[in-house]
């Protein structure tokens, strides 16, 4: 499959997930402009090589879905691609005595998302705040940052300003920065 960046939704969106579709509505609704790539699912960072250079210079990120030990609270951190998650490190920023990857059943349930596809844009789906965002500080430091619209066949680059400024007050999600 040849990828290449295209500003905006596709122009056929036949065997598009309604979630995906959802995305694009929202993001074109808020007038935030995005470039998009299509590809074949991208399950792993690794497989994510290609796509990062066709969304260069965009921040590329591993997006994680966390939980306490009791399942009671639940987490979306952002982190750089290249950096490593500590779970000591954000445990203690967040005062939650232990963190660890939460069940794929509560990513569902709460963000209409699948593992391989966890993105911030699933956000827009969690409309009772159960996922409190979680942000590393050096996402800032880009222009651009990438993302799947909910599904890890597609990829966005966005600005982080309309991320951040328009995308998450629309979507009534507010956010922690922590330092990993």
């Amino acid at each position: 499959m040849i990828m290449h960046l295209t500003k905006g939704r596709p122009a056929d969106i036949t065997g598009r997930l309604e979630k995906e579709i959802r995305v694009y509505d929202l993001l074109e609704s808020l007038a935030i402009p995005y470039e998009r790539v299509d590809h074949e699912a991208a399950e792993t960072m690794e497989a994510c090589a290609a796509i990062d250079k066709i969304l260069s210079p965009a921040v590329i990120c591993k997006n994680l879905f966390l939980c306490n030990t009791q399942k009671t609270k639940f987490y979306l951190l952002m982190l750089r691609k290249d950096k490593k998650f500590k779970t000591k490190e954000l445990s203690h920023q967040i005062n939650s005595a232990r963190l660890s990857f939460a069940p794929p059943e509560f990513m569902e349930k709460y963000l209409d998302i699948t593992p391989g596809s966890v993105s911030v844009m699933g956000l827009m789906n969690d409309t009772e705040n159960n996922v409190t965002l979680l942000v590393d500080k050096d996402i800032f430091m880009g222009e651009y940052f990438g993302c799947h619209p909910c599904i890890n066949t597609s990829s966005l680059r966005l600005k982080v300003s309309d991320v951040f400024e328009k995308f998450l007050p629309a979507v009534h999600h507010q956010y922690s920065v922590v330092i990993l």
